[in-house]
């Protein structure tokens, strides 16, 4: 990639540590399956998401415990801010459908004294070198020659992977697969320009593996659910299906997710590189973007080792925290976010939360959150404050400051990052 940015600090590159149990922060909920850790201390957590949590745990091949962190909310097959060890099996709507979705930060060499005092013209620049939101007409065109061609570059390492996917699964060729790389999406996605307590400019991303991550993701769940017909498998929740080792389905699946994650790292790489371009365009000088990179997956599958055995992790709505790990807890739009060292806590399988986690539906923060409010929140952040984004407004999800106190035994914080700029999807 010619822009400067690469990848610094990965999610495996660490040894794992363990802690003394005193210094965990968990409650625990028994079950008539494993129990449940749960980091919530100060912070919502609703019964939907604790009876879906009591169902996941009843099944056979969960290992040793699951771990919850203070993001906690209800979601498909599983709930998000969520980490399930399993042994020869794995469920793939624990996984979800926006398959390697995760963050990238950069620590620049600008300050704050290097931006405008208005930053309307850089949004707009922002937005125009990378395409965001679920309009089509947002999206790149569609043959080669439209395409960037820092988008051909990133796509050329994927290609014989996903040629082989689309072979097995036919399907998979249908979907605009390249068209999305570099593009952020919609939603909680988002690019933001970011100011730590020293006054220091960092640029970050949220983003995953696009269209074709959901449709890997919405494929497997499907045939898991199959599957589970086939051999009168029954379950309380039809989105806990599972494909257990041997199966049809079991290791086409890990190998189609773990295509989508690298998708989803150059997906981050591409938008981040064009953001760096955008901000040089506009402010007219050279900076130096490689002060300080990460690159991290908060929805995936790891192979791991934990309390001395070899599982599959899924991380839906988590981030690994290994032992001096660097990883990415954003706050809601407008609010705080951190950048963090992680503490190798064993009982939570190395991890930490996402972000905040929701404390309304989409469709109830719509309906409670007047555009008066939101534009209140947002006073201090360059950003479109209009109905698209009520959705994401800071009171739709909970206080970041009191998710960090609940998991103060997982990571350290590092840096503490303000926005001022904010592009949605």
């Amino acid at each position: 990639m010619s822009c400067g940015v690469k990848l610094l600090l990965s999610c495996d590159a660490y040894i794992c540590h363990q802690l003394e149990d005193n210094m965990s922060n968990f409650e625990v909920i028994p079950t008539a399956g494993k129990p449940i850790k749960h980091w919530t201390k100060g912070v919502l957590f609703q019964d939907e998401a604790k009876a879906q949590l009591i169902r996941l745990a009843e099944l056979p091949f969960i290992h040793k415990h699951i771990a919850v962190m203070p993001d906690v909310h209800a979601g498909k097959g599983s709930t998000i801010g969520t980490i399930l060890a399993t042994h020869k099996a794995v469920i793939p709507a624990a996984v979800g459908v926006d398959l390697g979705c995760g963050m990238m930060a950069t620590k620049t060499s600008l300050t704050a004294k290097d931006l405008p005092d208005n930053l309307f013209e850089l949004r707009c620049m922002i937005e125009s070198m990378i395409p965001h939101g679920s309009n089509p007409k947002k999206q790149r065109l569609g043959s080669w020659g439209d395409i960037p061609d820092l988008v051909v570059t990133a796509w050329r390492p994927l290609e014989g992977g996903f040629t082989a996917l689309c072979e097995k699964y036919p399907r998979f060729k249908n979907s605009n697969n390249i068209n999305h790389l570099g593009t952020l999406g919609g939603g909680n996605h988002f690019v933001e320009i970011c100011l730590d307590e020293n006054q220091c400019v960092w640029f970050m991303l949220h983003s995953g593996s696009r269209g074709i991550g959901n449709l890997i993701g919405r494929t497997f769940i499907e045939l898991a659910q199959k599957d589970m017909q086939r051999y009168f498998i029954n379950l309380p929740d039809r989105d806990m299906a599972y494909l257990p080792e041997g199966s049809q389905h079991y290791l086409a699946y890990l190998v189609a997710v773990n295509w989508a994650q690298q998708f989803a790292t150059q997906n981050r790489i591409v938008m981040m590189c064009n953001l760096v371009g955008a901000v040089k365009t506009t402010l007219g000088i050279e900076f130096d973007t490689q002060v300080q990179v990460v690159n991290c997956h908060h929805n995936y599958i790891s192979h791991e080792q934990h309390f001395g055995e070899n599982v599959i992790v899924t991380r839906k709505g988590a981030v690994s925290a290994k032992l001096d790990e660097w990883g990415i807890i954003p706050g809601s739009m407008g609010a705080k976010s951190f950048i963090v060292r992680g503490l190798g806590n064993p009982d939570s399988f190395h991890s930490c939360s996402h972000g905040a986690g929701r404390v309304m539906s989409r469709t109830k923060a719509k309906q409670l959150i007047s555009l008066e409010q939101h534009d209140m929140a947002l006073q201090s952040v360059e950003c479109n404050r209009g109905a698209s984004t009520l959705d994401e407004s800071p009171s739709a999800y909970k206080d970041i400051d009191a998710v960090m106190a609940a998991q103060s035994d997982l990571v350290e914080i590092m840096f503490t990052l303000k926005q001022i700029l904010c592009v949605k999807g």
